[in-house]
């Protein structure tokens, strides 16, 4: 079960703004979000990354460029790899208008207490249960893909969005996604989800500055015959508790 690293873009001159930027085109980290996507690079240094996936939208590109211009322990970083499924919500009419004009819509207060119902208006807008689907399908696959092609102990990066991540922990953790708004997801953060067999398990949440080094893989020799088993236990959650990393 490879280790996946959900990582948010930078701060944007949209977030200080106050406006949801949705998919609109040339919305670019700030210098302060230049400075995080940054400092993830460096935290990220210790660790080899078989993949890293974004969003194609310029602030998760930015970010996935610094990420990938600081070489890992094993050399330079795989090239990125950009998937629509990975992208922002679209939220339709939405789209460009300040938070605070926002919050005083109907809508508002089903996104914010019943977001499975939450569809956004407009030709173009997205329901935040179609969202989860479309990230979370994304998010399998390339988790599969890199399993196949790296190996279980693999580690990757998906760059993406505030709520797209949130999505995401939500399917993990069990929540319905009306539970999602619990949930907090930074500029340049790092939330750390393994898809075992059987279930995943969320190791980390909204993590901006923490060791992520005892996330890179350990060398171990494998028993012969033992593939099994040990597919078989890594679904398995430790009664009583971990001993940790």
């Amino acid at each position: 079960m490879p280790t996946l690293l959900l990582v948010r873009h930078g701060r944007t001159t949209a977030n200080t703004a106050g406006v949801l930027a949705g998919w609109t085109p040339g919305v670019r980290l700030d210098a302060h979000g230049e400075q995080q996507a940054a400092a993830l690079a460096q935290r990220l240094a210790p660790l080899p990354l078989a993949a890293v996936v974004s969003s194609p939208l310029e602030r998760c590109r930015q970010t996935a460029d610094a990420l990938v211009a600081v070489p890992g322990p094993d050399g330079p970083r795989p090239e990125v790899l950009v998937d629509d499924g990975l992208g922002e919500v679209r939220y339709g009419d939405w789209t460009g208008r300040e938070l605070k004009g926002l919050a005083k819509e109907p809508l508002w207060r089903t996104v914010q207490a019943h977001p499975s119902a939450a569809v956004f208006p407009g030709p173009d807008g997205e329901g935040l249960a179609s969202m989860q689907h479309r990230a979370v399908a994304a998010v399998r696959e390339h988790d599969a893909r890199v399993s196949a092609a790296h190996g279980e102990d693999a580690v990757w990066v998906a760059v993406t969005h505030g709520d797209v991540i949130k999505a995401v922990l939500a399917d993990a953790l069990g929540m319905h996604l009306d539970l999602f708004q619990r949930l907090s997801a930074d500029p340049c953060s790092v939330s750390v989800v393994r898809y075992a067999p059987l279930r995943p398990f969320v190791l980390r949440t909204n993590d901006s500055g923490g060791d992520l080094s005892g996330f890179a893989p350990r060398r171990k020799r494998r028993r012969r015959g033992a593939a099994g088993a040990r597919g078989t236990a890594s679904s398995d959650a430790v009664v009583g508790g971990s001993t940790g990393a």
